[in-house]
């Protein structure tokens, strides 16, 4: 019997190993230093992003099995919702000066480096709206 645990352990252990985190290393993006800043806003860059690549399943309107998933309460469909957990954004989907992460989305459509790169400083800048 407790060669039956501990091979059960083992064996959980391992399979845990082989999937690839969701939370990578902060990607350490900075914004750009005044007077210039960053151009990237809400509506120029944020709403866009979020609705290209990540509202199909993190939506506020969506629920249980429509949500693929997405854990509840980041939603994405408001700058309410980024802001809230816009350290894990940077997390899974952003790209800076130390990581490129890559987690999400986890299927379909993928951003494009140049894209995770402005993801990363817009959060970086605090995820702006229009002025």
């Amino acid at each position: 019997m407790a060669l039956i645990r501990i091979t059960a352990v083992v064996m959980l252990v391992l399979v845990g190993c082989t999937e690839e985190p969701l939370y990578g290393p902060p990607t350490e993006s900075m914004c750009p230093p005044p007077p210039t800043g960053t151009a990237l806003t809400y509506e120029n860059f944020g709403k866009p992003f979020m609705e290209a690549y990540c509202t199909r399943c993190h939506d506020s309107k969506l629920v249980g099995a429509a949500r693929h998933g997405a854990t509840s309460f980041h939603d994405f469909d408001t700058l309410f919702g980024i802001k809230a957990v816009k350290a894990h954004i940077d997390l899974t989907s952003a790209s800076g000066p130390a990581a490129t992460n890559t987690s999400m989305p986890p299927d379909g459509k993928q951003p494009s480096l140049e894209e995770r790169e402005q993801l990363g400083e817009w959060i970086a800048c605090g995820v702006p709206s229009d002025p």
